[in-house]
């Protein structure tokens, strides 16, 4: 099951609007530079399989894993994050 933000095709969602367990491949961001190259450094890359593991209790930040290990978005920077569906 695919969650679709309004507006956007299935092939590039924001990386939030999966659901938890849900797999995707980034396609590229919609984030500044600097927050862009800080996400490159740590193997969030074009291509890179991702998924997202789950939300905090309140909503941020988020759970990923990419590249076999797993990390802790803020929402907002995740939100920047484009991905598609397998």
């Amino acid at each position: 099951m695919s969650r679709s933000a309004p507006g956007l095709p299935e092939n590039n969602l924001p990386l939030v609007a999966l659901a938890a367990r849900q797999i995707a491949r980034i396609t590229g961001f919609d984030l500044p530079p600097e927050r862009r190259a800080r996400l490159l450094e740590m193997g969030l890359t074009t291509g890179a399989q991702v998924q997202l593991i789950r939300f905090a209790p309140l909503g941020d930040p988020v759970e990923i894993e990419v590249r076999g290990y797993r990390l802790s978005l803020r929402k907002k920077e995740a939100a920047g994050i484009r991905v598609a569906l397998p």
